[in-house]
This record gives C-alpha cells, structure tokens and sequence, in this order.
C-alpha cells in the first residue's frame, strides 16, 4: 500500500481512493488513523495533478506570461515536490529509521507528517488555477496584482512560492518595459502599448497604454513617463536621418532598469524618473529648441492675452446660445450646440483680429465633456461629485462643462506635460468667466443708459409718475444704477489686479529667465572677473530640469495669485459672478430698464389707494435683495482677503490649499525641489503673492469703503450710492 501511496502522490491514478476519499472496500480493513492520514494525503496528490494538469495545458497559451507562469510552476514543483516524492520512497527503501519502524513498518503518518507541509501551497495554487480559468485572456497588469495579492500571505510558505512566480511573470513584463524604454517598440502579440491612428499622419509616434497592461502598483505619473519615453524614442528613432540617441546612453537605461521592479515602488519611479530626465536632457540639446518653447508658453489663448479675439470669442458664444437654445419651430438650425459649433464659432470670432493669420488656432479646439448642449433638458447633464466642483468655472461661460484642449505637436508635448495644459484650462475657465461677465455687466449698462435717455424725452429730468410714487421709483432707478456701478467698478479692479498685476507680470518674469540663460550647447560669454568692469555677467545653463522647473514655478504663482488656488476665495468669486449674471438676467427680462414703462400699470393701485404699483413693488424687492446678497459677497471676500495675507500662503499654506494645488496642477515634489542653479528669486513667490494680494486690496479699498464703518442700515434702504460717497 506504501508503493500505491507514493505513486499517488506523485500524479498517477489508483483504484485505492475515490478523488480524496478511500475506496469504500478498503475502508473495513483500517483503523480511523489511518483513514484519516491516508484522505489527506490523497487530498494533496489530488491538488497536485490538478495544478500540474493546468500548467500542461496551459504551456500552449499565446499569452507569454501565462506560459512563464506555468513553466516556473511546473519547474518549482518538480524541483521541489517531486523530489521530496522521490526523496521519501528512497528513505523507505533504505529503511531509514525515520520512516521504518523495527526494519519492516512504515507508520503512514510519518508519510502525512513529511507532506503536511506542502497543505497550504497546494491549497492556494488549486484556488489560484480556480481564479485563472474564470477568466480566458489575462493581461499582465491583473496577472502581476493577482500574484502579488497571494504573494502578502502570512504563510511562509505560500507567500515564498508566489513570490518567486512573480518575480518570473515581472522578469518577462519587465524586458517588454525595457524594449520599449530603450528602443521604442513594442511586441506584436499583448503589445503594452499601441500606436494610436492619429500619428499616423504625422511624424511624431503617439503611443496609449494597453486597459491592463500596468499594475495597480505603478503610479499615473510613472504611466505618463513611460509613454513619455517611449513615444519619444520611436519617434527619434523613425527620424533615422536625424541624430539618434546615443548607444551609450541605450546601454545605461537598461543597466537602471535591470532587475526593477514595480513593487518596489520608490525604486522604481526613481529610476523611470531618471530615465526621463536623461531623455529629456538629450532632446533639450538636440530636438527642441528655445522658440519652441517661447511659442509653447505664449499666453494669447489660454490666458486671454489678445484681448479683440476674447471679446469676439465670448461675442460669438452669447450669438450661438442665442441662436441655438432659444426654442424657434420656425427656424431650420439644429437645436443643439456641438463642439463643432464652437470650433466654427471660434474661427468666426478670429476674422479681423490677429488671431486670423495665427497657425496655433488650428490647435484649439473646445470639448464638451457631457455630450451636446440641449435647450430645457437639464436632467441629460451627468450627476458629478459638488466637493469637486465647488470652485470650478469650467461651467460659467456656456451654461455647461467647458473645456480647451490644445493639440501640441512633437517635441512641443515633451514639454507642456498633461498636468500643466490642464492648469492653463483651469486659468482659461476663470479667466473666461471674468471676461464674460464684465461683457455682459458693459450691455447691461449700456441697455440702462438708452432706456433712462429714450425715457427723459417724455418725463424731463425726472422719471415720470405722480407725486406720491415719483420718490418710490427714483429710489428704485438709484438702487438699480448703483447695483451696476459697484459690480461693474469690482469686475474692473479684478480684471486690472488679474491681468495687469498677475498674468503680465508673471508672463513677462518667464520671458525674461528664459532669454537669461542658455542652453547647454549654446556658447557662453567669457565670464567677468569682476562686477566693476562693466560687463554683462555670464549667463546661467538651461537644462531640461530648470526650464520645466521654471513652468511649474510659473503655473504655481499663476494659480495661487489669481486666487483660484484658495478655495473659500474662489467660491466668494464664483458667487459673485452668479449675482452679476442675475442682476443682468433680470435687466433682460424687464426689457433693458429697471424701471417699468408708466403706461404698463398706473402710478396707484387701482382703488386710488397710495400704495405704489405691483409691478414696482416686486422690482424694488428683487433689487434689493440682489443688493443685499451683493454687498454680503463683497464684504466677505475683502474679509478673506484680509485674513490671507495674515496667515501662511502660497504652497506653504493651510492644508486645503496644498491639497487644492496638487490636485489642480499635478505636481509632485520634486518637480517643486529648486534645481541646482536656480537662483531662490526665481522659486520662492510666497513673498511675491502676498505683495499681489496687496495690491488687490488697496485697489477694493481705495476709498475706504471696506476699512471704514458703515451704517448698514442704508443696505435696508437701497441708498447704495451713500455707501460709495457719491450721494
């Protein structure tokens, strides 16, 4: 029985067990003991011929990491359980003392005692091989996180085989990281990654990553810097009357990325981020150069530096909403609003302007991100996350999410990285909306002024009425009017600070430290011995690391001194914008003018009481309340203001904000840790912010309006030109 137990254990069939339980003959004939060691030990046997029989027929496999997986399976097990087989029926033979008793009993629990450990990794090959036929194709990605869920288990054993395949299924995954890191090209069976159809008519390779193809371990920024080099080496190497990349620097990638992998995941990002920077470096030298990199900055869209093309831009917006989601049977235009109608609509909004002539407007194009924009159907908008969205304004200048994409061609997208085109869309949605509501604040105005001039034709230098509702609708016009100046006078003194103080200054600081220093293969001045001599010092090397240091510090200060990058202030912001856009709304509604037409409802009610008309009445409450909602607004956003510039701002500041930058721009540490080279001037803008937010103040409180007290009793009464000094 001894023999018939050891060839069963070594994969073979016997008539002495029913699949893990004995043959009901033989069961008479043993003790319980027995019984028992000998259904265990035909329950191992059991799990082996079931995994060894999947890793047969699994060697067939097209996928190469399932067959490496089997192979190294397959070879762990004949290396290691059949031999401890063979090892035991060598013993016995021998009559080691071990095994047999008194030179002529082998006890079968010796036999259970020497396989009990081979228990738990069978067990977990058999539930493994059982997840593995769940599903027919495995990409490498959930294959190497499968692997490495088993490999954390806290038995030694299950936990030291596991490993080992996965270092097996990492060993292939890795050489095809390799090939594509150092060569540019991918295999032609379970690619990584491929070619997607749109470099096909351009010089530039364009790969995209594989659903799967990387482990969870593997961060999106180590994806993008593996695309990043990739992308970058085919393209170099498909431009072969160009300069190659050095054999040389080939060699040294592969040395770093000998024996790394994922699960080590410092080690890994640091060696893929090395491996960036020297490919970076070398295209610096080589590939792009310092006017692509001054075209690539050029804020005439993002940052709406050309100011006849934005007007004309958000003229061309308010037409097309006009036009497109105001319900007309009559009319023959589709009503809806598609990317394509802003594209054309942005192609319109150029002719006569500067922007006709430019090549980088054929590269924007607006995306709507929830489909199509439909007039009265609110409920086809998706449902998103509000703690997202709270000091969003992607949504402010179209009535739906917004966004401008921008098609950089190669090398220019080695350099605006995703996470810095997606920092410029968020200074363009804010930028917009500022934009947009000072427009629409400019119509509003204008549309009070021809109303008050048609008006004064008939009733002189007052309003008309009689003498018991003349004073009712005065007050009524002064709230009106002053409601137009004060937001009118704030949407200017932020334009000003934003534009003037902010986005120029910062704009012309970036032109000036790139045209101060140079690249590396350019030829540097002799230096000057001494600052007495008169001479221009020499000026500073430009890597790849400065100039994406010096963007990063760029995007940095542009967010946090535009203000978007504090929270509470950008929601202050948004709310304000939103009463504007009511105030304005409302003038449309009642036809251009805050007062109504005398001949719409008599002066009196009806009955000849002295109570003013309905119509004035519900005026008068709607202003105030705009008013009133307004001045709270204004009051609060100085108070924040205030309180910033008292506490730790920029980067440096409360957790909300750190969190609000990274996740806005994308940026990790070290692309935020100064480079050697770089002068403190240059990174630290902390001071410089606080300097900003000053000047901001000075112009909110150039009259004292905020820091003096005020009565707030004149809110209840609409005497708002008495707050501002005017009455």
């Amino acid at each position: 029985m001894i023999a018939e137990l050891l060839l069963v254990l070594a994969g073979h069939d016997s008539s002495l067990f029913q699949g893990s339980s004995i043959n009901p003959s033989f069961t008479p004939l043993l003790h319980p003991g027995e019984q028992q060691a000998l259904e265990a030990l035909a329950q191992i046997a059991l799990r082996y011929r079931r995994v060894r029989s999947f890793c047969s027929s699994a060697l067939d496999s097209n996928n190469r990491y399932i067959c490496v997986l089997c192979s190294t399976l397959s070879s762990i097990l004949k290396s290691e359980y059949e031999s401890l087989v063979v090892d035991t029926e060598s013993r016995i033979l021998r009559r080691d003392d071990a095994f047999v008793g008194r030179g002529s009993f082998v006890p079968v629990s010796s036999v259970r005692a020497i396989f009990a450990e081979w228990d738990a990794p069978l067990k977990a090959l058999e539930l493994f091989v059982d997840r593995l036929e769940q599903q027919s194709g495995w990409p490498p990605g959930p294959l190497i996180d499968l692997l490495l869920e088993r490999a954390g288990s806290g038995v030694h054993t299950v936990s030291s085989l596991f490993s080992r395949v996965s270092i097996a299924v990492l060993r292939v995954w890795s050489t095809e990281i390799s090939a594509f890191l150092v060569h540019g090209t991918v295999s032609s069976v379970l690619p990584l990654a491929v070619e997607s159809s749109a470099s096909s008519s351009t010089s530039a390779s364009t790969y995209i990553l594989q659903d799967g193809a990387m482990p969870s371990c593997v961060s999106d920024q180590t994806r993008e810097s593996i695309l990043y080099v990739g992308r970058a080496v085919a393209t170099v190497k498909a431009a072969r009357k160009s300069r190659q990349f050095p054999r040389t620097m080939a060699i040294e990638h592969a040395k770093l990325l000998d024996g790394v992998y994922p699960q080590d995941r410092h080690r890994f990002e640091r060696v893929i981020g090395d491996v960036r920077n020297n490919i970076s470096e070398w295209l610096w030298l080589n590939v792009l150069t310092r006017e692509d990199v001054e075209d690539a900055v050029e804020a005439n869209y993002f940052l709406l530096r050309n100011g006849e093309f934005g007007l004309a831009l958000i003229r061309e917006f308010e037409r097309l909403k006009a036009s497109r989601m105001t319900l007309n049977p009559s009319s023959r235009q589709s009503q809806m609003i598609r990317e394509q109608d802003l594209h054309l609509a942005m192609l319109r909004a150029s002719l006569g302007t500067s922007a006709q002539l430019d090549p980088t407007l054929t590269r924007l194009r607006f995306i709507l991100p929830s489909g199509p924009l439909r007039p009265l159907l609110p409920s086809l908008r998706p449902t998103e996350n509000v703690q997202a969205q709270q000091a969003a304004f992607d949504d402010m200048l179209l009535g739906t999410r917004l966004k401008l994409s921008y098609a950089l061609p190669w090398p220019l997208d080695l350099f605006l990285t995703p996470a810095a085109l997606a920092s410029y869309n968020c200074l363009f949605a804010f930028l917009s909306t500022i934009r947009k509501t000072h427009v629409r604040m400019l119509d509003s105005w204008v549309s009070l002024s021809n109303a008050q001039r048609a008006r004064r034709r008939w009733t002189g230098t007052g309003e008309g009425g009689t003498e018991e509702d003349r004073e009712v609708r005065e007050r009524l016009l002064r709230c009106g009017w002053g409601c137009a100046r004060t937001m009118n006078w704030f949407l200017e003194a932020v334009m000003e600070y934003i534009w003037c103080d902010v986005v120029d200054e910062e704009y012309v600081r970036l032109k000036t430290q790139l045209k101060g220093a140079q690249s590396k293969d350019s030829r540097v001045p002799p230096a000057s011995p001494d600052a007495q001599t008169g001479l221009d010092p020499p000026r500073r090397h430009l890597d790849f690391n400065t100039l994406r240091f010096l963007h990063n510090a760029y995007l940095n200060h542009l967010l946090s001194n535009t203000l978007i990058a504090q929270p509470l202030l950008s929601s202050t912001l948004r709310s304000i914008f939103e009463s504007c856009e009511q105030f304005v709304a409302q003038i449309e509604r009642w036809g251009g003018d805050v007062l109504p037409p005398l001949l719409f409802e008599g002066s009196l009610a009806v009955g000849g009481g002295a109570r003013v008309g309905e119509m004035v009445r519900e005026r008068w409450e709607t202003m105030q309340e705009i008013n009133e909602v307004l001045t709270t607004l204004l009051d609060t956003f100085y108070e924040q203001l205030s309180l910033m510039i008292s506490q730790p701002f920029g980067l440096g500041g409360d957790v909300s904000t750190r969190s609000f930058m990274m996740s806005s721009t994308s940026t990790t540490f070290p692309s935020l840790v100064r480079p050697k080279g770089v002068r403190a001037e240059a990174y630290d803008g902390f001071g410089e912010t606080r300097r900003h937010v000053e000047r901001l103040l000075l112009r909110l409180d150039f009259s004292g309006g905020f820091s003096k007290p005020r009565n707030t009793n004149t809110v209840n009464t609409g005497e708002i030109l008495r707050q501002g000094g005017l009455a």
